[in-house]
């Protein structure tokens, strides 16, 4: 009985850790997708996803109407890397809660942005990703915009 637990054990081991490692794999994609956002590398922006990524923010109209926008990602790649070095601009990640299966994983990752040291906005991004010939991709970001009502995490 002993050995039937030990191996029982064991496994569930081997299983947490195997889990616990593609999360920190889909963990560093985004890390390194907002490393690249915060130095203006529309190279490396690009290495991260796929070619037909699909980018998306839910927000409110002035009339307060909810609202979903589409964004081509080479024009959000061009507009990052057309922001002035003058400027400073930083999307601080709160939290990360990581969700695999087999090759899709989703990560939420509330935020707060700043833009020349003020607060600008509050959110969450909901990324899809796939893994590709054994490496993570993005293939649908998706976020949420708003000044009011941020919750601290």
């Amino acid at each position: 009985m002993k050995y039937l637990v030990f191996i029982l054990l064991t496994f569930y081991s081997v299983v947490i850790s195997a889990q616990n490692s593609e999360s920190n794999e889909v963990k560093q994609v985004i890390l390194n997708f907002f490393e690249a956002f915060h130095q203006q590398d529309s190279t490396e922006l690009k290495k991260m996803v796929t070619k037909d990524i699909v980018m998306q923010s839910i927000g409110k109209d002035q009339a307060g109407k909810t609202i979903l926008n589409i964004t081509d990602f080479n024009k959000f790649v061009s507009s990052i890397a057309s922001i002035p070095k003058e400027n400073s601009f930083e999307e601080k990640l709160l939290d990360f809660s990581i969700q695999i299966d087999g090759d899709m994983a989703n990560a939420w990752t509330p935020y707060e942005f700043w833009y020349n040291g003020s607060f600008s906005h509050c959110g969450v991004n909901s990324f899809q990703l796939m893994r590709l010939n054994g490496i993570w991709k993005i293939i649908y970001l998706v976020d949420t915009r708003r000044k009011t009502d941020c919750k601290k995490f």
